[in-house]
């Protein structure tokens, strides 16, 4: 085994079991993954145990779609995490035909109602089919943003994301 290898099995970086399953599949994945300020999601394809991503969008490219920017919106809230799924999803399709995929969380915890399943809603929404309970998905109200301090026009964003992908 190479050190490269364990250093990232010690430091909880990769779970090669998980990994070897999702690879033994062959089908492509769409990942998604948070940081400090903003959500990511990747379309990946792997050949022969390597990973190319054919379309990243990070949750930064809604300002480009109306998103609130005087007072600032959170660019990973439950409502981002919705409409970088959505942006996903579209680009996806835009460019390629949708084979079934496979929803990748990595290593954070799944936990209902949270951001990767906002995410996950805005997939399914632009039309990919990715198999999953419709329990795990947020309320309707916190995708739209009705809980934030700083209101988002839901519908005004969606339609400029739909608009651009028609």
């Amino acid at each position: 085994m190479k050190p490269v290898k364990m250093k990232r099995r010690r430091e909880g970086k990769t779970d090669y079991k998980a990994r070897l399953a999702l690879l033994k599949s062959e089908k492509p994945r769409i990942v998604f993954r948070k940081t400090n300020k903003y959500i990511i999601g990747q379309y990946i394809k792997s050949k022969e145990a390597r990973d190319k991503v054919i379309i990243g969008v990070n949750s930064k490219e809604l300002q480009k779609y109306n998103w609130p920017k005087n007072p600032p919106a959170s660019l990973k809230s439950i409502s981002a995490s919705y409409f970088t799924g959505l942006l996903l999803g579209k680009k996806i399709q835009d460019k390629e035909e949708t084979p079934e995929v496979i929803f990748d969380i990595g290593l954070l915890r799944s936990t209902n109602k949270s951001k990767c399943y906002s995410f996950l809603k805005g997939i399914i929404d632009s039309g990919i089919k990715i198999k999953t309970k419709e329990t795990v998905f947020p309320d309707e109200k916190r995708i739209a943003g009705e809980h934030l301090k700083n209101k988002i026009d839901f519908n005004k964003i969606k339609q400029n994301i739909e608009k651009k992908f028609v």
